[in-house]
């Protein structure tokens, strides 16, 4: 049965592609949402100019048909601002006509009583959906980009073999392996049982499981404290991996391993990538950062202050300290730049590490997978159960959403890393708090 969806603006800002989300149903979008993205759409952040593109898709639609009657989609829904849904009769239910949010809920409560097919509204609002149980209309969250957080793909299984297989396997350094259920660049723990305490790490790839060629290896004075960590480094250092998403808790190492890596690739590298680039959601909340004190140097260092201090302890290990961050981005090493300024971007041959990759949505990540440039390798780190973000969790952040996105492509490598290496104070806040 065909339904009506009713989208609140937070779902078009989410993803401005959400009007085509809906297969063949009816969209309905109250004038106070078209009204609240005009005021939004003067922002000069990504939440603007999210707003200014759902403008110009509603405009294109317009050109097709009247708005007010609903214009088809090439999916066979439609789309229909309705100007009728501000003066409901639903006084009764003390709802305070004033606010937007309470706007949508009566236009939705009136469509539910005077239509033809069933109403939801899509909001990811949670207190908004609260509201709307209460008055018996049915709610629920956007979700076409939502994956199940606590299934999602950790990058590590386990194999049993035989000792003439693993026999095998440390004397040629790889070995056959036809299985369809594997992902390229998938690890394995190569066991005889499961009783089992010896083992051997490998990775899958083109049908073959591979020993790790840099087992033990220290990078830029870290070493792989756990089988995670060795997991990370390995895909972290492979130049044929292009994308590669790390996922954990605070402490286990996700921006310290990749920063290593850069810093080695950059600067013992023989030229593959120029510099290290290094971005992260600047602001709470996605806001920019244009209001802020100073240069842009200045108007960054705060929010960038958790690199600063993994270069430090980094440039103590291996390099001469004194001087040594200012120097390798005074000398175009290492960039460190806001999300902001990504957008419009084209970067060639560059290390970038995104961090704190769970405070952006899917829509965010494509616009940034969009600016890799030729040569590059790009790295998302993050922990989706950490999020700052109002409209965001564990599944539906962007981070979680490419995990399982790219999995089965040859580009890309993903690792959950689970143990916390910063202190014992560190792991348990992270364990138990």
């Amino acid at each position: 049965m065909r339904k009506t969806y009713i989208l609140d603006t937070n779902v078009l800002l989410h993803d401005p592609d959400s009007l085509f989300s809906f297969e063949d149903n009816a969209i309905v979008l109250p004038l106070s949402v078209v009204e609240e993205l005009d005021r939004i759409k003067r922002r000069s952040d990504e939440v603007g100019r999210n707003a200014r593109e759902v403008s110009r898709k509603l405009d294109e639609l317009r050109v097709r048909g009247r708005l007010a009657e609903g214009v088809g989609l090439a999916n066979g829904g439609s789309v229909r601002i309705e100007i009728n849904g501000n003066k409901p009769d639903n006084q009764a239910y003390g709802i305070d006509l004033n606010t937007t949010d309470n706007r949508i809920l009566a236009l939705a409560y009136a469509l539910m009583n005077h239509g033809q097919t069933p109403v939801i509204l899509v909001t990811k609002d949670l207190n908004l959906r609260i509201k709307a149980d209460v008055l018996g209309l049915a709610a629920e969250d956007f979700y076409s980009d939502k994956v199940d957080y606590h299934q999602l793909y950790s990058g590590v299984s386990e194999l049993y073999l035989s000792h003439k297989e693993i026999d095998r396997f440390y004397q040629e350094g790889s070995l056959e392996y036809n299985a369809g259920d594997l992902y390229p660049h998938q690890f394995c723990i190569l066991k005889l049982d499961q009783s089992s305490s010896k083992s051997a790490l490998s990775r899958y790839a083109n049908h073959r499981l591979h020993k790790l060629p840099q087992d033990g290896k220290a990078v830029y004075g870290i070493k792989a404290l756990n089988k995670e960590q060795k997991f990370a480094l390995d895909l972290l250092l492979d130049e044929t991996i292009q994308v590669v998403t790390l996922v954990g808790r605070a402490g286990t190492g996700k921006t310290i391993l990749a920063l290593a890596a850069g810093l080695e690739k950059v600067l013992e590298g023989g030229g593959r990538y120029n510099r290290i680039l290094i971005t992260r959601p600047i602001v709470p909340l996605g806001n920019d950062i244009g209001y802020l004190p100073g240069d842009k140097e200045d108007k960054i260092r705060p929010w960038m202050q958790p690199i600063y201090d993994n270069l430090e302890y980094l440039c103590n290990e291996h390099i001469q300290p004194n001087g040594c961050i200012d120097y390798l981005i005074a000398n175009g090493k290492i960039e460190l730049e806001a999300l902001t300024y990504i957008r419009g971007r084209s970067i060639p041959k560059q290390f970038i590490i995104c961090d704190e990759s769970q405070n952006l949505s899917p829509h965010v990540i494509k616009t940034i997978l969009t600016r890799v440039g030729r040569g590059s390798k790009i790295i998302f780190t993050g922990d989706p159960e950490q999020i700052d973000h109002p409209y965001l969790d564990a599944s539906s952040n962007g981070l979680s959403y490419l995990v399982e996105k790219i999995k089965e492509e040859e580009i890309s490598g993903h690792i959950t890393l689970i143990k916390g290496e910063r202190s014992g104070i560190a792991e348990l806040g992270a364990r138990l708090l």
